[in-house]
């Protein structure tokens, strides 16, 4: 019974780490997309600043000489997306310098809540038909089967643990 369950276990595990390519792929997408979209913004908010004569940072600063919360708190919109767009940026570009078996290593350093949450909402399992996805599947395999008999010698070691105290005590009574 042992062996089945832990084919089992091994074949979960595997199956969900096999995912992580193609979620990974959807969350570079979304990631670009994000990226594209802010850049554009920033873009536009520049050459509006350049037509009227000024840089990015003096034209920030308009914002907030007008004494006026409303274009005040534009201003701070507008300082969110440019920092935004930077980092997202960044995320991108250390997202596509990782080779495909080292992604899942450094994902943190690319991550972002929003954009993962979304690409989860929208993804779909595939079947991993790539090298990639093959590797990740045999060592989700194998990180299953390592859990499995991990849990097997821990309940091993609580047994024993817990007969040994009646066995002990049973040996001094006599």
């Amino acid at each position: 019974m042992f062996r089945i369950v832990t084919i089992v276990i091994g074949l979960i595990c595997g199956g969900v780490l096999s995912q992580f390519p193609e979620f990974a792929q959807q969350y570079e997408q979304r990631l670009g997309g994000a990226v594209d979209e802010l850049t554009r913004m920033v873009a536009e908010f520049d050459a509006s600043a350049t037509r009227a004569g000024m840089d990015r940072e003096t034209a920030l600063a308009e914002y907030d000489k007008t004494g006026q919360t409303f274009f005040a708190d534009r201003g701070t919109d507008m300082r969110n997306v440019i920092s935004r767009q930077e980092r997202l940026s960044d995320h991108l570009a250390s997202l596509q310098d990782q080779s495909p078996l080292t992604r899942v290593a450094n994902f943190a350093s690319y991550f972002d809540a929003g954009i993962a949450g979304r690409a989860l909402e929208a993804f779909r399992p595939a079947i991993p038909v790539t090298i990639e996805g093959l590797i990740y599947a045999g060592a989700g395999f194998l990180i299953g089967l390592g859990l499995s008999f991990g849990g097997r010698a821990g309940m091993r070691r609580l047994r024993r643990r817990r007969a040994e105290p009646a066995t002990s005590g049973q040996m001094r009574s006599r």
